[in-house]
């Protein structure tokens, strides 16, 4: 099952509920791959603890590698397994992310390479789960995994602006799905920094149900341990198990399991 995290707003929280998801998914048995398509690179720090600087060695490199092949008349299509990394927690593998994918983009979109993330992820064997962390914008990365993915899952932090955003990234969805990838299914809809006790974020997690939009049930809590996990380079599942975020995380991971 291959899983993009994708919202156009930044600050949702996406790396972290991409890495703290696969993380729970490795614990349970499954032999898990991280792919970190954000130039900023937050997931590759969150589970290798540091950036990865040789670009030979992360996500960068694939897309290279594309871009050559098409270059010198090749027949081979680039694979990914020469830029997977194992992290420290068992079951659980990362392709880092790496600067140079910013310098690459404009040449892989003239030569329409909007495929071959789908076309090298078709011919990887190995892993039971695949979380696909995106820039939080709809360029050519972000569309790459769109359609190399099967699920959508949609962070989404209650206020205002982000359910703007929302509507807009729904409609985004839906034509890349149409265009590019039949097979994409949003998943759900992930309320993180939720403040229970408020009024506003009830309400407007009221008014998407009511509007039919697929909300999942379980949803995350605002929590300093979320930084902290960052800090120690520990999802967690490792850094806390017993915590209350860490549950609400579990939660999350059963019930998109359970579809």
């Amino acid at each position: 099952m291959r899983r993009v995290i994708f919202n156009q707003k930044g600050g949702v929280g996406k790396s972290t509920i991409t890495c703290n998801l696969a993380a729970i998914s490795a614990v349970e048995g499954k032999r898990t791959l991280v792919i970190d398509l954000d130039i900023q690179g937050n997931s590759t720090q969150y589970l290798l603890g540091q950036k990865v600087t040789d670009s030979d060695k992360t996500i960068a490199y694939f897309f290279k590698d594309c871009l050559s092949l098409s270059l010198f008349g090749g027949n081979n299509s680039a694979g990914l397994e020469g830029v997977i990394h194992e992290t420290p927690f068992p079951n659980l593998y990362v392709i880092p992310s790496h600067p140079e994918l910013e310098p690459l983009q404009g040449r892989l979109e003239s030569r329409f390479k909007i495929f071959k993330l789908k076309e090298a992820l078709e011919k990887l064997s190995g892993f039971d789960s695949i979380y696909i962390d995106t820039p939080p914008i709809l360029n050519f990365y972000s569309q790459s995994a769109l359609i190399a993915a099967d699920k959508c899952l949609i962070p989404f932090d209650c206020d205002t602006f982000s359910r703007e955003a929302l509507y807009t990234l729904m409609q985004a969805l839906t034509e890349v799905k149409a265009d590019h990838n039949q097979k994409l299914e949003i998943e759900g809809i992930i309320v993180n920094q939720f403040q229970r006790q408020a009024n506003l974020p009830r309400l407007l997690v009221d008014q998407l149900i009511a509007e039919g939009l697929p909300v999942l049930n379980s949803m995350i809590s605002p929590s300093i341990k979320i930084r902290e996990s960052h800090s120690e380079s520990k999802p967690l599942i490792h850094y806390m198990p017993n915590h209350k975020l860490t549950i609400e995380y579990l939660a999350l991971h059963a019930e998109i399991h359970s579809n």
